[in-house]
């Protein structure tokens, strides 16, 4: 058991500095991706359905008599439910984008490296051609892999956030 840990944890050391430092800043954004998808699922599933009780028992408590008012203070409820359910969305969407852009200059830099290899050693060592390669290919996959499943969670959040809306609306009434 122990010995087949170690094996996986070599495989993985192995793959980590065969990408180079690219890769390295791939992981990290993935992880702050990963946080901001938790976050965001917390405060749309589990704080936000509170506050919405609550908005609206503020609502049928405080209703103003005055139907042009009660309107102005309807939109205003929801527009601050629709700035807190939309907060980190927006820097959610840029780290998803950045994602492939860091995967391409991944790519950049392992063709250097075999650009600095052709020039001192000749295109006759395939060896040392080869790990300017897997460097230019490793953080291109790693930031298509990390990008796909970021930008499915972008739009599901999108899509809850506008559910929520729309139920905090019709909850909202104007009798």
């Amino acid at each position: 058991m122990i010995e087949s840990l170690w094996w996986q944890f070599d495989s993985v050391r192995t793959f980590l500095v065969a990408g180079g430092p690219v890769l390295w800043v791939i992981i990290a954004v993935a992880a702050f991706i990963g946080f901001l998808v938790t976050e965001r699922y917390w405060f749309v599933l589990g704080v936000f359905p509170a506050q919405a009780k609550h908005l609206i028992s503020h609502w049928r408590q405080a209703r103003e008599p005055n139907r042009k008012l009660a309107r102005h203070q309807r939109t205003a409820l929801l527009s601050r439910a629709q700035l807190q359910l939309r907060q980190s969305l927006p820097l959610l969407k840029v780290m998803v984008a950045i994602c492939p852009l860091l995967g391409l200059l991944g790519t950049v830099t392992g063709m250097i490296e075999v650009f600095d290899v052709v020039t001192a050693l000749g295109t006759g060592n395939a060896r040392a051609m080869a790990s300017g390669i897997s460097r230019a290919t490793i953080p291109t996959m790693a930031g298509m892999v990390v990008a796909l499943p970021g930008l499915y969670f972008c739009l599901e959040l999108e899509q809850r956030v506008k559910r929520s809306i729309e139920q905090l609306s019709d909850r909202l009434k104007m009798s």
